[in-house]
């Protein structure tokens, strides 16, 4: 029997795309975040983002978040896509070193997203060279950043060296007040470390969505028809009927799991399935139930998190980070820039696509549209999952369009071969900032003594007022804090400005009963303040020496208990 199944051949090419994606997806992972002598060594470049994570996997790992809510604004269910980190947090829980814990997760996802560019791509356009192409042009972006660079670096004799030794971004928009964005680099994959994972695991879900467009038979076409669905329903036993709701149904538990992983992705397919539903009648019936299904194991998590809802809406926002007023002269200039030659290579690939394909194309560009009409959280700058995402495919269409120039036009080989240069060019460039960036070191229990006092002595769903909003020592032991670095919550919707006014108000207390009062209301069970540093407001370090029952002191924090003060 098993002399009879065809496996599908793997060209050599293909063997060592794998092994070369797995290798440097791991040296990225490892070499931004590594672990060493109990002390995280941190990419500078990641450190912000860190600030987030690190608390949220280790409330998983070390604290007790379930049902979950965010450990930077206690009290509140969970807002933030969570699933990467609370499966990070399972396996330091279960004794897998920390960094080990983090970045193989990282690592499979960044290699699942390479090899699923490659394959869609391949299938797509039927060609191994679009493939490679675009996974080139996925990992060395084809902004015209370069052109930033060079107005600082002019060419000469050490133009390589200044690339080499470059430690900066050429151009980090909006941030830096340059307007390429600073989302094209390898750095928003190192930083965002579940976004690898949830880009791939959504393109491989509209991959298979694909597939049975392109092998579309007449017995799907017949479910399209009500007598079809009924049948189907009641059993009649029709080809691969049964393997076709199988598929269908675990598919839609896959869009479900977006949800918990990457809200913005769950949105990103769900409007992509959408087009493709409107453009190919033959898989409305399967999309349908993709639709049904991830509603389902949707909504309990919805209804849950809505609780905690700081009531944002989606604005309408036309222009995305465009600063200069908005007009076509504006607007073609900021993604002439962003995009490079890639705008006129999709368009390219586009014209010289099958009518079928052109379909898939539109389905992925109404991203962009929407991601230059439509607001979708607190900061407009992360609108820009909208546009990596669109780009996947983007660059598959341009791929396409030089080969075909290539094979087609002998006469233009020149001119793909300057194309391609200019295309990888802002990438090799960013890429050397990520390389020489420096490290730093954040002491990890049993390293930070702090930390690990309140890992051993307090319970694991303790509550802490803080004074400190970044890698607070109770979030470095998995407890939950009042308020982190606003920011944070505040780009997932919670309201921080009432949080923090009422956290510098408990900090400055001076009337025991109103902070025992405001304390119990909040669950707060311990405060603990820095000592060795000043803050622009006021903490009563007196108030609570006198008032306070002292559990722990540390060379930079005193902790007090509230349980037995109030």
């Amino acid at each position: 029997m098993l002399s009879k199944v065809k496996l599908p051949k793997i060209k050599i090419v293909e063997y060592v795309l794998f092994t070369l994606s797995i290798i440097f997806s791991s040296w990225l992972m490892f070499f931004t975040f590594s672990y060493a002598n109990g002390n995280m060594l941190i990419a500078a470049k990641a450190w912000s983002d860190f600030a987030s994570h690190i608390p949220l996997i280790r409330s998983f790992s070390l604290g007790s978040n379930f049902p979950p809510e965010y450990p930077l604004f206690s009290g509140e269910p969970m807002r933030f896509h969570f699933l990467f980190y609370a499966l990070v947090g399972l396996l330091e829980k279960i004794r897998v070193p920390f960094d080990y814990a983090l970045n193989i997760p990282s690592s499979l996802g960044f290699t699942g997203l390479i090899l699923i560019i490659y394959f869609f791509s391949k299938k797509l356009f039927k060609s191994t060279m679009v493939g490679i192409l675009s996974v080139i042009f996925f990992l060395f972006n084809g902004s015209l950043s370069f052109l930033e660079f060079f107005k600082l670096h002019s060419l000469s004799s050490n133009t390589l060296k200044d690339i080499i030794t470059n430690p900066t971004f050429a151009s980090f928009g909006p941030y830096d007040g340059k307007i390429v964005s600073a989302f094209w680099n390898l750095n928003i994959y190192t930083n965002q470390r579940h976004l690898g994972l949830a880009f791939a695991l959504s393109l491989f879900l509209i991959y298979q969505v694909l597939k049975s467009i392109i092998n579309q038979t007449e017995t799907l076409k017949k479910y399209m028809r009500l007598p079809g669905i009924l049948s189907f329903f009641f059993g009649e036993r029709i080809n691969n009927s049964s393997g076709f709701l199988l598929n269908s149904i675990l598919l839609g538990i896959l869009l479900s799991t977006f949800f918990y992983l990457h809200i913005g992705i769950f949105v990103i397919t769900i409007i992509i399935l959408y087009f493709l539903a409107i453009f190919f009648q033959s898989i409305r019936f399967k999309i349908a139930i993709i639709f049904l299904i991830g509603a389902i194991f949707s909504i309990p998590q919805y209804i849950y998190e809505s609780a905690g809802a700081h009531g944002f809406q989606l604005l309408v926002h036309p222009g995305y980070l465009i600063a200069e007023k908005l007009t076509p002269v504006s607007f073609t200039n900021y993604w002439l820039m962003n995009l490079g030659a890639h705008l006129l290579l999709m368009t390219v690939g586009f014209i010289l696509a099958s009518r079928k394909t052109k379909k898939i194309f539109i389905s992925f560009f109404s991203l962009f549209i929407i991601g230059n009409l439509i607001q979708f959280s607190p900061e407009i700058a992360g609108n820009h999952k909208f546009f990596n995402y669109f780009m996947l495919v983007g660059i598959m269409f341009s791929s396409f369009a030089l080969v075909k120039i290539w094979e087609t036009k002998k006469f233009l080989k020149p001119v793909v071969i300057v194309l391609f240069f200019f295309l990888i060019l802002s990438g090799i460039i960013d890429f050397f900032p990520v390389y020489n960036d420096s490290k730093i070191t954040l002491a990890d229990y049993p390293v930070n003594k702090d930390a690990e006092w309140i890992k051993d002595n307090t319970p694991k769903n303790s509550i802490f007022l803080n004074s400190q909003y970044l890698y607070d020592p109770a979030s470095i032991a998995g407890r939950k804090i009042f308020l982190g670095w606003p920011y944070f919550a505040w780009s997932a919707g919670y309201d921080t400005l009432t949080r923090d006014n009422l956290r510098k108000k408990l900090l400055n207390s001076s009337d025991l009963n109103l902070f025992c009062k405001e304390s119990k209301e909040n669950n707060i069970d311990y405060v603990e303040v820095n000592t060795t540093e000043k803050y622009d407001y006021p903490i009563n370090y007196t108030f609570f020496e006198k008032s306070l029952k002292k559990e722990h002191q540390g060379f930079q924090y005193k902790i007090y208990g509230t349980k037995n003060s109030c």
